[in-house]
């Protein structure tokens, strides 16, 4: 083994992997040294390549004690390892507890008497792993400081239960719910998108239809400063939210606002509106012009009429500021220095294009921009103050009209790395590389999404604070939370700097810490959790995952035997949340008419002409497969069927389909409102970006249409027949 092979074995990077036709990928080294580069390890030559192995192999043996311990909750005895010389066994060991409530727990043990774990000479010296018995703990973020003789060291110490929060604890029945983009979302009061008042209206109607879930999009923050950049999958951050889908006409002093008044009632900005609002496809940069014109002048009234006189809406806000602390501060002075840049070069797309001492967000330059412009970085905490407070609104409404659920939120794979949240902590990331997925049939060229990667080392380090912070962020307001790419929890396949998407590497987190982190969190905010682990998913991971407390995410396209013929409903999981379809994937109607597959190829999407005719010809047989499997099961009668030589949707099947997944015992059915209302055209389509339509199209119809439709009205009908609430 070389040394380079060696380094990346110790940092966690497989030697190969077993790619989707079954064939043995081998780690490409040109790769694995411009990753390990980018991880900050020195491999100019194998002498410093093998000096960082020695290193790592060591770390464990020579420190006192490690950066990150976790403790299983549900174990009788809690108790932490230290790592021991010889020399010292006959020492007192004195060690300390700091829990997260600020409370103290301390103690004194005779090292000799303590349990070994595992032993290891090195260098000549051997070194004991111990085991020191603690209080039992609460479950929690604490932190441990032990000292032996002048040697003392402090690490994280972790308390967590095993399993989720479980659907099963939200409510004693089979649940459904519609899946919304909410920027498509449309009504009479909306300005060019969907915004939060549009959620609050829907639950409340979702609500007296049985509706027990509202399932959304990522709500992360973007570039308020480049609304042009639109994937709620490649977010600044994880952490606060999308100030676009504020509902300005919602904000408190909206109506007292004189200036704000003068506007929103001109002859102009009424045409404005009415023009976005009359657009099939959403103009982000116009949308935004709109309202932050007018969220620019009511934080004018805020900071003249409501801080000096420390209103409610002054306390309030202060109060989210308190809370929030540096994060918040962060992202709006992130914010800031993004919209100060681009004044001066429009092309500054990020904090990568900013001048050097820019770059690091402690340095005197960034400090003395935070004095110099503080009541902007006060604006963009206001923005997220009114996001934060809109988005709870809607959590509220969901739990005043009972709904077990509410709102089901979404957390990407990562940030983009021009962003906040890479600024602010570059130590935690891999900047330059990117997360992505291997070649497969549908993109035979890999993927590179242009996410950085968290570094696993430097997330144990923290404690796995980076990721506390997302999921705390996204449970806030949340009843269910989905995880995208579930599976990059246990593995991530990153692409190296300048390499292409087919020379990735995987490399290994630390699974079991994770799913104990989310089970903490999931539980502390009563928060169904679901991994989406669609793809090639190693074997075991689903048993790992439902150990957990995870639902798996079942979409009925996948749900096939290797013949093709679809499971039946019995055959899912009870501990699955079951779709028809994702916003990566066709609607049903989409599908069975070929829709997609016009897409595919008008958009050149196949790497050759055959495969496009494969899939054509296949669709055939699925179409008479799906329709066997919906006549076999007793909800579409032959008499129903709908014409298929050209394929042409009625909603017979349309309702069948639902019909069909309503009976699987999966405890959540999430059905996209794409599909509620018969509609052809899908959200996204991978692999392109300005080709097709993504993240821009609007629904047809308002949110009062919406029930009006026989597609709706049908699903309605069916899922309170099979699904009642209650």
């Amino acid at each position: 083994m070389t040394a380079i092979q060696q380094l990346a074995e110790q940092v966690g990077f497989h030697s190969s992997y077993i790619d989707s036709y079954g064939n043995s990928v081998a780690a490409n080294q040109d790769a694995l040294k411009a990753l390990l580069t980018a991880m900050n390890y020195n491999v100019d030559c194998d002498e410093a390549i093998l000096a960082s192995v020695k290193q790592l192999r060591e770390a464990s043996w020579i420190s006192l004690l490690p950066a990150m311990q976790m403790v299983k909750s549900e174990q009788a005895v809690h108790s932490a390892w230290i790592s021991v010389a010889s020399a010292d066994l006959n020492s007192n060991l004195q060690w300390l507890v700091s829990k997260e409530d600020g409370s103290i727990l301390t103690g004194v043990v005779d090292v000799a008497e303590l349990s070994v774990i595992a032993e290891q000479d090195v260098n000549g010296t051997v070194y004991k792993k111990l085991a020191v018995v603690l209080p039992n703990l609460p479950e929690g973020y604490h932190s441990l400081s032990v000292s032996l003789g002048e040697n003392t060291a402090t690490g994280h110490l972790i308390v967590a239960p095993q399993k989720c929060y479980s659907p099963n604890d939200a409510a004693d029945y089979r649940m459904w719910g519609l899946a919304a983009q909410l920027y498509s979302v449309k009504s009479d009061n909306s300005w060019g998108m969907g915004d939060f008042g549009d959620l609050k209206n829907l639950v409340k109607q979702s609500a007296q239809r049985g509706v027990t879930a509202i399932g959304l999009n990522p709500l992360h923050p973007l570039y308020p400063n480049n609304p042009g950049h639109i994937s709620p999958y490649s977010p600044t951050s994880r952490c606060f939210l999308n100030t676009l889908y504020i509902d300005v006409t919602s904000v408190i002093n909206f109506n007292s606002c004189t200036a704000v008044q003068t506007l929103v009632n001109s002859t102009t900005f009424k045409e404005q509106v009415s023009q976005a609002n009359s657009q099939e496809f959403i103009d982000y940069p116009h949308a935004a012009h709109l309202k932050f014109q007018a969220l620019e002048l009511l934080y004018k009234d805020f900071v003249a009429n409501h801080l000096p006189k420390n209103t409610k809406f002054a306390k309030q806000y202060l109060t989210f500021v308190t809370e929030m602390g540096d994060d918040l501060s962060e992202l709006a002075t992130f914010d800031a220095l993004y919209e100060h840049f681009r004044a001066i070069d429009e092309h500054a797309y990020g904090w990568k294009a900013w001048p050097t001492e820019f770059q690091d967000p402690h340095s005197v330059e960034v400090e003395q921009f935070k004095k110099d412009n503080i009541e902007r970085i006060g604006y963009f905490q206001f923005l997220q103050f009114i996001a934060d407070s809109q988005l709870g609104d809607a959590a509220a409404q969901a739990k005043v009209d009972d709904m077990p659920v509410g709102l089901y939120l979404d957390l990407a794979v990562g940030c983009d790395g021009s962003g906040a949240e890479v600024w602010a902590d570059k130590h935690s990331y891999v900047s330059g590389a990117a997360v992505g997925a291997p070649p497969d049939a549908m993109n035979t060229l890999g993927q590179d999404w242009g996410l950085t990667p968290i570094n696993p080392v430097a997330l144990q380090e923290k404690g796995y604070m980076p990721l506390v912070k997302a999921l705390r962020s996204n449970m806030r307001h949340a009843g269910a939370l989905r995880i995208d790419h579930v599976l990059g929890l246990m593995r991530q396949y990153w692409v190296a700097p300048g390499m292409a998407a087919d020379q990735g590497i995987y490399i290994t987190f630390p699974l079991e810490d994770i799913f104990r982190i989310i089970a903490l969190e999931s539980r502390r905010n009563n928060c169904v959790v679901i991994g989406e682990d669609l793809g090639n998913v190693p074997d075991g991971f689903g048993d790992i995952m439902a150990a957990a407390g995870l639902l798996s995410y079942k979409v009925l396209f996948f749900e096939r035997w290797d013949n093709g013929l679809f499971f039946r409903p019995e055959l899912y999981s009870e501990q699955s949340m079951v779709t028809v379809s994702t916003h990566d994937l066709s609607t049903i109607a989409g599908w069975w008419t070929g829709n997609d597959l016009k897409w595919r190829q008008e958009l050149n999407l196949y790497p050759n002409e055959q495969m496009g005719i494969n899939e054509r010809n296949s669709r055939v047989t699925d179409r008479e497969q799906l329709l066997g499997a919906l006549e076999y099961e007793g909800v579409l009668s032959k008499e129903n069927f709908p014409q298929t030589q050209p394929a042409v949707m009625n909603s017979e099947l349309s309702r069948a389909v639902q019909a069909f997944l309503a009976k699987a015992p999966s405890r959540i059915l999430l059905v996209p409102l794409e599909d509620a209302l018969g509609l052809t055209e899908q959200v996204n389509i991978p692999g392109t970006i300005d080709e097709h339509p993504n993240w821009r199209r609007r629904l047809p119809f308002t949110i009062e249409e919406f029930w009006q439709q026989q597609d709706m009205n049908n699903l309605v009908d069916v899922m309170n027949q099979e699904r009642p609430k209650g």
